[in-house]
């Protein structure tokens, strides 16, 4: 099979690893730097071009888009959609789990564990979005954020309310959430591939931090998730649409809250944390699954 990733750095462990993955079964798999696909919107003849050359012949897509190219990135995963190439997540899952709000707002109409969160425009409403979350202390994230990048924990109502307001001044999006203190700088990580959870690690922050990503520092140790935690994971993957994700969670005095849906999870820190071969199930699930013209939209909202 002929399949092509999106993504622009070729060394990342990650795409190393699809790389060698895909070999190994006899497959070829191109990395093509998304920045540099030109789309060619043509009725009938819609085509991707790269360095000069029109791409054809290929199968199947790994979106791996990196967050600040989004937009960009699910443009040209949507021109491969239309040219008939099967896409391992589809552009309009990708767009969902982009957007920190709309995935909370999809997840909550489906029942699914959440913390508590709230969003507002004006700043002057800061102490009431503060209260909805049942703080101080609260959780405030930019809605564009990324590994940890934009989260900032205020502790009491002033500082709360600086931050908000400081964020909002700067015409900057946020989320306001409750801080789940049992936790205890703590979070899970499963992750889904074609509806199933492959691998599961407890991630733990940095001593003084108490975000528990790993590019924050933080740790990782392989984990036996609970059948709720395992159910939410696998729900909240449907719920979005998307064939393979990580979904980070808290576990709370009510059970399992959801964190975050990531699309282009890294495979690096699970990999190592359990010893599985991630990434040999991801290429196993793209070989199995990729059809011609099956790209539909899946999930809701």
């Amino acid at each position: 099979m002929k399949i092509a990733m999106l993504a622009r750095n070729p060394n990342l462990y990650s795409h190393r690893r699809l790389v060698e993955a895909a070999e190994e079964r006899g497959h070829t798999l191109d990395i093509l730097n998304t920045t540099r696909c030109i789309v060619n919107i043509a009725s009938h003849r819609p085509t991707v071009t790269y360095e000069g050359k029109t791409l054809t012949g290929y199968e199947a897509v790994i979106p791996r888009i990196g967050a600040s190219i989004t937009n960009y990135g699910l443009a040209v995963l949507r021109q491969f959609e239309v040219q008939g190439v099967w896409p391992l997540n589809e552009s309009v899952a990708i767009g969902r789990s982009r957007d920190k709000l709309r995935s909370m707002q999809i997840l909550a109409k489906h029942g699914l564990g959440l913390p508590l969160t709230a969003y507002a425009n004006d700043p002057k409403a800061a102490e009431e979005i503060i209260k909805a979350v049942n703080g101080p202390p609260v959780v405030i994230k930019l809605l564009e954020g990324t590994q940890g990048i934009g989260v900032v924990l205020a502790e009491t109502m002033s500082s709360a309310k600086s931050v908000i307001e400081a964020f909002r001044g700067a015409n900057v999006n946020i989320l306001v959430q409750e801080f789940i203190k049992e936790a205890g700088g703590t979070d899970i990580r499963a992750l889904v591939v074609g509806g199933k959870v492959v691998a599961a690690m407890k991630r733990t922050g940095a001593a003084d931090d108490f975000r528990s990503n790993l590019h924050r520092g933080g740790s990782a140790e392989v984990i036996k998730i609970t059948p709720a935690e395992r159910s939410t994971a696998v729900s909240a993957a449907r719920r979005m649409g998307l064939n393979v994700c990580g979904v980070d969670m808290l576990r709370s005095n009510h059970g399992p809250v959801i964190m975050e849906v990531n699309s282009s999870p890294g495979l690096e820190g699970i990999e190592k944390a359990t010893g599985k071969d991630v990434a040999g199930q991801i290429i196993d699930f793209v070989t199995t699954n990729a059809k011609a013209w099956r790209t539909k939209t899946k999930g809701q909202g």
